[in-house]
Order: structure tokens, then C-alpha cells, then sequence
């Protein structure tokens, strides 16, 4: 078995219930593409590539409002898969979700017209995407009961601790615009609530960078 067998069949749960044919056609067909910090891996709707399989690297999947603002549905890290990005060929998504990349990622591609021909013919494939497409669903609407239901200091606490979590660091490198850009609001709001931070002793703020200072503070701000 070669490398990119074993990683496809970690990565993909239906490889084990592929034919022979199919486990051939899949090999012949993948690329395996880089991409740098910053770059778009899906633009629009317009722009359906196909299934991909992060190998390394961090990724998110973002929609953009009509005034121009943007908002972060969810995030993908090493062995997730991004469904959204073969959308085309499934029924009723007639939305624009955008995926760049936040690090410098490494992925897999599965052409969108081969990851159809095998959804057709494979029932485990056609599992696989209802379930990760569920999946998906699960983290889109917790964003949205945040927008909905948790005020911004909150929301603004929740992000800092997950940033921090996933870079394992307590000083982050960000921007205020780019936390905007992440929970769909202005810039000088992100400005005025993190400015209240410091004042409250949770963070300290340098020009691109956000230190955490008091993180049980920060933790007791997301519980209520």
C-alpha cells in the first residue's frame, strides 16, 4: 500500500469500500496542490473544483454579507475534508460559501466530476457526504446562534481563546479587521470591545498583536 493510500484511508471513510477499479481511478485522478496564507481555494459558487483533503495547514470557510461584511462559518485543520468546495454537484446549495487558506496549506483534490461519478456509485461515498455535510451544518449553526442569541463580548472572548488554542500561543497575531472579517461585524467595534479588554486586565494590545493576560478572566466572560 502506498503513502497516499494510507493517507486516503484515514482520511476518507469510505476508501475500505471502494472497488479496485475505483481505488485505481481515485489514485490516478488526485493532485495534490499547495497554497499560501492568504489564498483562495474557492471563490464562488462558479469556482467548483472538487472535494478537498487537507494534509496540512489551516483553512476557512467563510459567506459574505450584501453590505460587504464577512463571517466565519467554520474552520478546517490537518485530515478534515472540505465538502464546500465540490458543492456544485449537490442539490439545493445555492449559496456563495468562500474557502481561503489562513496558513500555508498543503491539500489533496478530488476533481469534482470524479467524486460524482464515485457518489453514484458507491452507497458508502453518498454516506460520507451526508455526514460530513451534517457535520458542517452542526458548526454553521452554532455560528449562527452566536450571531444571534450572544453579544459581541462574548463572541469576541470565544474567538481570542480559540485562536489562542489553535496557535498555541497567549500572544496572537491578527488584526482587528481580520477578527471583524471573522465575526461579521465593523472593525471599530472589534477596536472598542477589545479596548474594554484591556482596561478590564483580560489582554494587552500591541500593534497586530492581541495578548492574552488574564485567560481564566476571558474563560469566565464566555459562561455567561
Amino acid at each position: 500500500m502506498s503513502i497516499k493510500d494510507e493517507y486516503y484511508k484515514e482520511a476518507l471513510k469510505f476508501w475500505k469500500d471502494l472497488t479496485e477499479n475505483q481505488k485505481i481511478l481515485l489514485n490516478r485522478s488526485i493532485v495534490r496542490k499547495q497554497f499560501n496564507k492568504g489564498e483562495a481555494m474557492r471563490s464562488s459558487s462558479e469556482n467548483c473544483s472538487g472535494l478537498f483533503l487537507i494534509e496540512s495547514g489551516q483553512v476557512r470557510a467563510y459567506i459574505v454579507s450584501e453590505n460587504g461584511k464577512e463571517i466565519t462559518l467554520y474552520r478546517l485543520f490537518d485530515r478534515d475534508v472540505c465538502i464546500f468546495s465540490a458543492s456544485c454537484i449537490m442539490k439545493n446549495i445555492n449559496f456563495d460559501i468562500f474557502i481561503e487558506t489562513e496558513k500555508d496549506t498543503t491539500a489533496y483534490l478530488i476533481p469534482t466530476h470524479i467524486f460524482d461519478k464515485l457518489s453514484k456509485e458507491s452507497m458508502a461515498v453518498q454516506v460520507f457526504s451526508n455526514e460530513l455535510m451534517a457535520s458542517r451544518f452542526s458548526e454553521v449553526m452554532w455560528i449562527m446562534e452566536q450571531v444571534v442569541f450572544m453579544s459581541l463580548d462574548k463572541r469576541l472572548a470565544i474567538f481570542l481563546l480559540e485562536q489562542s488554542n489553535i496557535d498555541e500561543v497567549d500572544s496572537i497575531e491578527i488584526t482587528h479587521e481580520r477578527i471583524a472579517n471573522n465575526l461579521g461585524t465593523a472593525r471599530e467595534v472589534v477596536t472598542r470591545m477589545l479596548k474594554y479588554f484591556q482596561n478590564e486586565g483580560m489582554v494587552s494590545l500591541s500593534r497586530g498583536v492581541i495578548s492574552i493576560i488574564d485567560r481564566k478572566k476571558l474563560e469566565q466572560l464566555t459562561m455567561y
